[in-house]
């Protein structure tokens, strides 16, 4: 059977500025993207569907036979067996009338009764990541043998909980898994004099600079470096904040680089709920929630001493800096700060993406050209 992930066009709009320049299967949340999660419980590689100007990049394999699997909705054992089993024709709905899967074109309706989590809005991802932590770690660690910790200034608390891929270098850290999973990933990196809580994911390449302090229900990406205080928050990859600075309850998309000492605010001084910019109704919505950090976009920079105010949104290819607090919703292709922008010249940005993509012995491809052309085009600026 051929999987098809489906973005909503709702859904994909309530999900930027992270699905800008990719489909809602190829958000990270967990260990794994939504796709390698599907893939992995179904045995088989999945293809996306999204919007029209993803394609080049994001290719839709079609086949003869296809279920077609909501990508905001992130999987568990019985309802991928539940998905794979169903008849032609038969469609899947969450009791709260979600569509979660259909073969072909579906005419019969199933109410899954059974608790489902799905991502909605951004902030669901950071809202969601410890419990999705520790159903990828149960998933790619079941029936294998962790790396052993051979460093004796590594302080360890309750190993079983800990799992070290082959590769990694580990030493003179704090791992405490008392109250969470930790799992570090193939070729990661934890330096010197680091702390670290679980639920924690170090990915694939990703890095904890010396005397990092990382706290619970956080991801950090392939290949990001990371520094500083971090706290429930999720890096997609190729990300830098490699220096001191706060980070709480935040999103951050691949090719981010977060200057020396920035600091994010994620807590109200009047404790009460953040109000963060939502780009389907193009105001500020109630997250219903007392901590909200920030949600950035991908090829976004700040520099030193940057400061970002609770809840702050920001789109993709921005380049923030100077004194006092940026607005709380910067859009694409912004360039400044707290005293205003300009608009960063699609020549210049493309210019910056290609060195910082250089520094990791990738290159910025046409058809991912294509997808960034397309969104300065569209641009809220």
């Amino acid at each position: 059977m051929n999987f098809i992930l489906f973005d909503t066009a709702i859904a994909h709009t309530y999900l930027l500025p992270l699905t800008f320049v990719r489909p809602v299967a190829e958000i990270r949340i967990g260990i794994l993207t939504i796709r390698e999660k599907w893939e992995n419980y179904l045995h088989t590689s999945c293809s996306c569907y999204s919007e029209s100007y993803l394609s080049g990049k994001y290719a839709t394999r079609w086949e003869k036979e296809n279920i077609f699997i909501n990508a905001s909705v992130l999987p568990s054992e019985a309802l991928a067996q539940k998905i794979k089993s169903l008849a032609n024709k038969e469609a899947i709905y969450a009791e709260n009338n979600m569509l979660i899967a259909y073969r072909n074109e579906a005419q019969k309706k199933i109410v899954w009764k059974e608790p489902v989590r799905s991502i909605i809005y951004p902030f669901d991802i950071f809202v969601l990541n410890g419990v999705e932590i520790q159903a990828d770690f149960q998933r790619i660690t079941k029936g294998r043998k962790s790396q052993p910790i051979e460093d004796r200034y590594t302080i360890v608390y309750k190993p079983e909980n800990i799992f070290i891929e082959e590769g990694a270098d580990v030493k003179a850290c704090v791992l405490n898994a008392e109250k969470g999973v930790i799992y570090v990933g193939k070729n990661a990196q934890v330096q010197e004099m680091s702390v670290i809580q679980g639920n924690f994911a170090l990915c694939e390449g990703a890095v904890v600079n010396i005397g990092g302090k990382m706290r619970g229900d956080t991801t950090i990406g392939n290949y990001c470096k990371v520094g500083g205080e971090i706290s429930n928050s999720v890096f997609f990859g190729y990300s830098n904040k490699a220096h001191d600075g706060f980070l709480g309850n935040s999103v951050i998309a691949e090719w981010c680089n977060l200057g020396a000492d920035t600091n994010t605010s994620n807590l109200k001084n009047t404790y009460g709920n953040v109000k963060i910019w939502n780009y389907f109704t193009k105001t500020f919505i109630d997250t219903q929630r007392q901590f909200c950090g920030l949600i950035m976009g991908d090829y976004c920079k700040t520099g030193i001493n940057t400061m970002l105010n609770t809840g702050t949104v920001v789109g993709i290819s921005c380049n923030i800096f100077g004194g006092d607090f940026p607005p709380k919703f910067i859009p694409s292709f912004s360039w400044g700060g707290a005293k205003g922008f300009e608009q960063y010249e699609l020549p210049k940005a493309f210019e910056a993406i290609e060195k910082m993509m250089a520094r990791r012995n990738k290159t910025l491809s046409e058809e991912e050209k294509a997808i960034i052309q397309h969104c300065y085009e569209q641009s809220e600026f």
